[in-house]
């Protein structure tokens, strides 16, 4: 099921497709906020982010998996808020494929060294447009 169709207008939708970064808030142990603009991809009505397995923001959802995600532009605000699964391997194949086709980046890949790469799947419980709850 398309979770956009019963969303206003068609400008959410073109702005999930098309914009490059979202701002992503994560808990911190000591309940502070922590807060980093990331790659996203939306698909199968969800939000995709890309990172590294030792990066703050995994280590901060492993233990707290409420997250808020919000686009760049305040005028017109499209705020997510939801709940984190991790996927360690067994990538969806078609999340892969728009990661490379919007980004030419592959989320497989390791990002440095010795790293290994994870999938942040958030499933969204509500969202934000425009100060509205939805």
């Amino acid at each position: 099921m398309d979770h956009l169709a019963d969303l206003p207008g068609p400008d959410v939708r073109t702005r999930l497709e098309t914009e490059k970064n979202v701002w992503l808030s994560t808990v911190r142990p000591d309940g502070s906020t922590h807060v980093t603009p990331v790659w996203f991809v939306y698909a199968d009505a969800k939000w995709w982010i890309g990172a590294d397995h030792r990066s703050v923001k995994v280590r901060n959802v492993q233990a707290e998996p409420r997250v808020s995600l919000a686009l760049e532009d305040g005028r017109f605000p499209v705020v997510a808020e939801g709940d984190v699964s991790l996927i360690r391997d067994g990538f969806p194949t078609e999340v892969v494929t728009a990661f490379k086709e919007k980004y030419e980046w592959d989320p497989i890949t390791p990002a440095r060294p010795g790293g290994r790469s994870v999938l942040l799947e958030v499933r969204v419980r509500r969202w934000l447009l425009a100060g509205t709850a939805q």
